[in-house]
C-alpha cells in the first residue's frame, strides 16, 4: 500500500510529497525498513528497492510483518541529479533528527525520524560519490557495534567497517536512529550515478537473509549464497592520497587481494607526458575502496586497503 507520509508547501503553488510502499502479511509486528534516496545522485538503492518490492510481492505468504520501502527521501534531489537538497545548498544526511518547527529540510527529516522510530531494523542504503568505488560493506559506529555488527553479518556483504567514535557524525539519520534505540545498518556500495545489478541483488539476497533471521521472512537462504564479510575497525584501514595533481590511471579493480609495495596505479601528466606519482600499496590488504574519476588535485583520495596479516 502506498502512503504519503510528508506533504508540505512549495513555492509557485506546488507540494513535495515523500512516499513509501506498504507490504504487510501474517500476524507478526515485526517491522522493517528500507531506506534510500537521501542522496540524489546515489542511485544503487533504487534497482535494490524496486527487486525487493519485485520478490516480496510476488512471494507475499512468505512475509509475517510489515516491509516498509522508502526509495526517495529527497525526491528533489533524485530528480535533479543532485546530491543534496537543490536551491537549499542542504546535505540531507546532515539535519536528522530535525525540527517541527523548522525549515522544510527540517521538518522533513523530523517526520522521517518518527516515521520509522520503533522498527525492528532500518536499513539505510547508500552509494558512493561520484569519484570512488565501494565494495559492498556496513558501516558501524563502534559504540553500537555489540548491537549491530551480528545483522550486519546476515547482509551478504563484503565488508563491515566499525568506525571509531569520534568520526561518527551525529546529525545523520542512522546515528539518530541508533540513539533513540531504532537499530539501523548504512550500507555503503558501488559508485555515484551507477547501478551496479550484481551488487543489489546481493544485498536484496542479504536483506531477506536478515528478515528470515528476525522470524518476518519464511524461507531460509542457502549459506553457500551469503558473503562472509571482513570485520574491520578503523585503525586497520590504510588511506592512500595523491602527492600530485593530474589523471589517475589504474588497471586494478578493488575487492581484490594487494601486496606491500605494489603497484595500484599512476598519476600522469597530459600535457607533458610524465608519470607524476606512482601509487604503491603500502601494505598486504583489501583493496576496498579504488578512485573512480580520473581527475585528481593533490590531497584527493585514491584508494583505501584493510590491513591483512
Amino acid at each position: 500500500m502506498i502512503q504519503t507520509f510528508v506533504e508540505t508547501a512549495m513555492p509557485v503553488g506546488e507540494r513535495l510529497l515523500i512516499q513509501k510502499n506498504q507490504l504487510k502479511n501474517g500476524t507478526s509486528p515485526k517491522r522493517i525498513c528500507i531506506v534510500t534516496g537521501t542522496h540524489g545522485d546515489e542511485l544503487e538503492g533504487q534497482y535494490i528497492c524496486f527487486r525487493l518490492n519485485q520478490l516480496i510481492n510476488a512471494q507475499l505468504e512468505q512475509l509475517d510483518g510489515t516491509a516498509e520501502i522508502y526509495p526517495a527521501l529527497n525526491p528533489l534531489g533524485i530528480d535533479s541529479i543532485t546530491r543534496g537538497i537543490p536551491n537549499f545548498d542542504l546535505d540531507m544526511n546532515r539535519i536528522f533528527p530535525g525540527n517541527p518547527e523548522g525549515t522544510m529540510a527540517e521538518t522533513v527529516a523530523h517526520a522521517l525520524i518518527e516515521d520509522l522510530k520503533g522498527a525492528d531494523m532500518v536499513i539505510d542504503i547508500h552509494s558512493s560519490n561520484i569519484f570512488l568505488r565501494e565494495i559492498p560493506q556496513v558501516r558501524i559506529n563502534i559504540q553500537t557495534a555489540d548491537r549491530l555488527v551480528p545483522y550486519a553479518r546476515l547482509l551478504n556483504m563484503d565488508f563491515i567497517w566499525i568506525h571509531e567514535a569520534a568520526t561518527v557524525l551525529e546529525a545523520t539519520l542512522a546515528h539518530s536512529l541508533n540513539t533513540i534505540g531504532t537499530p539501523t545498518l548504512v550500507v555503503e556500495m558501488g559508485v555515484g550515478m551507477r547501478i551496479n545489478h550484481g551488487y543489489g541483488n546481493r544485498l536484496v539476497t542479504g536483506i531477506l537473509n536478515l528478515m528470515h533471521h528476525l522470524g518476518m521472512w519464511r524461507s531460509k537462504t542457502e549459506e553457500c549464497l551469503l558473503s562472509k564479510p571482513v570485520v574491520s575497525v578503523a585503525n586497520e584501514v590504510s588511506f592512500l592520497n595523491a602527492e600530485a595533481s593530474g589523471v589517475f590511471l589504474t588497471e586494478t579493480k578493488n575487492n581484490t587481494i594487494v601486496d606491500e609495495g605494489e603497484d595500484i596505479g599512476q598519476i600522469v601528466s597530459p600535457l607533458t607526458g610524465e608519470v607524476l606519482q606512482r601509487v604503491v600499496s603500502p601494505i598486504h590488504g583489501l583493496l576496498l575502496t579504488l578512485r573512480a574519476y580520473p581527475i585528481v588535485y593533490q590531497g584527493s583520495l585514491l584508494a583505501r586497503i584493510h590491513h591483512l596479516s
